[in-house]
């Protein structure tokens, strides 16, 4: 046999094997998809993938296709925020529909004695979080999707620097993905004066074969485990500063003291236990009992969602409040891809003549989720719904508000990857000063929108009908 007769030979076995290979895996990866429980359209758009492009979409199935995974809900303890002695809420509040579904899922009750700000600017979010890091006496507890290598992600780490010189307790919990470039030698000045950073969910190395997917998705800032900062803001420029930025996003947030701010530190604790591996009551045993007391009347209802939360409440809590919906639902959002029962119910609200107003960027910072939404937008005016267009910067506002009597704010983004993959964290608010100052900012935000303009004539929107058929298949991935 020649040497060029060999070398044939073992190309084709190799490619017989690679074959082979590759079609036990599209095999392994279909029987896996089979017997998860998901969206069926999650489970659609999965099995096209590894169907029609195997090398492709096998690999990143087994990399990314996690959803609620066992190991880590075996090693990651459940986030349920409970503790003891916390002011409860009035027994007819925590009867309607929407708090009594969340608890029923197993999740943790609302929370009465606290109060509530609101920010609406990146300027005032930055202020508060200055303010409040200044005026800690013992603990900072500080979690973010994002800490921008620029001058507000700076100045934030030298900040906090100075307060662990200083001696007080300061922790960082940044996820591995959203600050790839800047949880390791950008946050060492933090680490050199004392204070503790952690990465959750390493990417490389991949610390779980879907650690790429899970991403922790919560903004949560805990001060002397009394007062908190929570809601869609990233530590960085795009989303606050100490002075204005003509092309800063619109945001939006709270400031909350009392016990529901115990309870966003207890998931804080939850988090920073699994991520730097110390035991979560050690963690506790640092608490002061003396930190959780009454601050005022609101009722506040903090719900973890994600794979270390049995259930989905975050999103039955969604659900509720629109099937509940007497005269209106208003949804703010950066990213608009609904799964089939959001969306059904939302529409059939709409066309039961419900006031239902959704206000979404013109342009986000994703192009294919603004191809992929175009079909539930239709969907949405088509039934009767308003559809508003926040113009002129991006919008990364995230709120609901139903009948001007229940609202929500927090990390979550009305999309499936927020609720049904992401950690996220939640703020019902039922009290009615809450919710009343909730419109009043939305209001305000209203008044900046505008009618979305008319899709283009149909011979020249062949390209942009592709890829919005395109996007919204493989929505469910995004």
């Amino acid at each position: 046999m020649t040497e060029e007769v060999s070398q044939a030979v073992g190309t084709s076995l190799l490619t017989h094997l690679l074959t082979v290979g590759g079609f036990l895996l599209a095999v392994f990866a279909l029987a896996r998809l089979a017997s998860e429980k998901r969206q069926p359209s999650n489970t659609v758009a999965w099995l096209l993938m590894i169907i029609l492009i195997p090398y492709v979409g096998v690999p990143l199935f087994l990399l990314f296709g996690g959803r609620k995974i066992q190991r880590l809900a075996r090693n990651k303890r459940p986030v349920v925020p409970r503790l003891q002695g916390i002011p409860a809420i009035s027994p007819a509040l925590a009867a309607q529909p929407t708090p009594h579904t969340i608890t029923s899922t197993g999740a943790g009750a609302p929370a009465g004695g606290n109060t509530v700000r609101l920010i609406t600017t990146g300027e005032q979010a930055f202020t508060e979080l200055e303010t409040l890091i200044n005026e800690a006496k013992h603990s900072i507890h500080i979690a973010t999707f994002i800490l921008g290598r620029d001058d507000t992600g700076r100045r934030i780490i030298n900040l906090l620097a100075k307060r662990a010189r200083e001696g007080v307790k300061v922790r960082l919990q940044l996820d591995a993905l959203g600050c790839l470039f800047s949880s390791r030698g950008f946050a060492d000045v933090l680490r050199n004066a004392g204070g503790e950073v952690v990465r959750f969910m390493p990417v490389v190395p991949l610390s779980t074969r879907s650690s790429a997917n899970l991403r922790n998705h919560r903004k949560i800032a805990v001060f002397d485990q009394h007062t908190a900062i929570v809601g869609g803001h990233n530590l960085a420029h795009e989303y606050m500063g100490a002075q204005p930025l003509k092309k800063r996003w619109a945001d939006f947030g709270a400031v909350i003291s009392g016990p529901a701010a115990a309870l966003l530190n207890e998931v804080f604790l939850a988090d920073w236990s699994f991520a730097s591996r110390q035991p979560i009551e050690t963690l506790r045993g640092e608490a002061d009992s003396t930190a959780v007391r009454t601050e005022g009347d609101s009722a506040v209802h903090i719900v973890a969602s994600g794979p270390d939360v049995h259930g989905d409440p975050l999103y039955e809590g969604i659900i509720s409040m629109i099937q509940e919906a007497e005269t209106s639902i208003l949804i703010i959002t950066p990213y608009f891809i609904p799964d089939e029962v959001l969306l059904r119910s939302l529409i059939v609200k709409a066309r039961s003549g419900k006031n239902v107003t959704l206000v979404i960027p013109a342009k986000s910072n994703h192009p294919v989720t603004d191809f992929a939404r175009r079909h539930y937008v239709r969907q949405m005016t088509k039934a009767g719904a308003r559809v508003l267009h926040h113009t002129g910067r991006m919008m990364h506002s995230k709120a609901v508000i139903v009948d001007d009597r229940i609202g929500l704010l927090g990390s979550a983004n009305f999309d499936l990857r927020s609720l049904f993959v992401n950690f996220e964290i939640g703020v019902f608010l039922y009290s009615e000063a809450d919710v009343r100052a909730m419109r009043a900012w939305a209001d305000e935000l209203l008044a900046t929108c505008s009618e979305p303009k008319p899709e283009p004539r149909p011979r020249t929107r062949l390209l942009g009908n592709l890829a919005e058929d395109l996007s919204r298949l493989f929505a469910p991935l995004l």
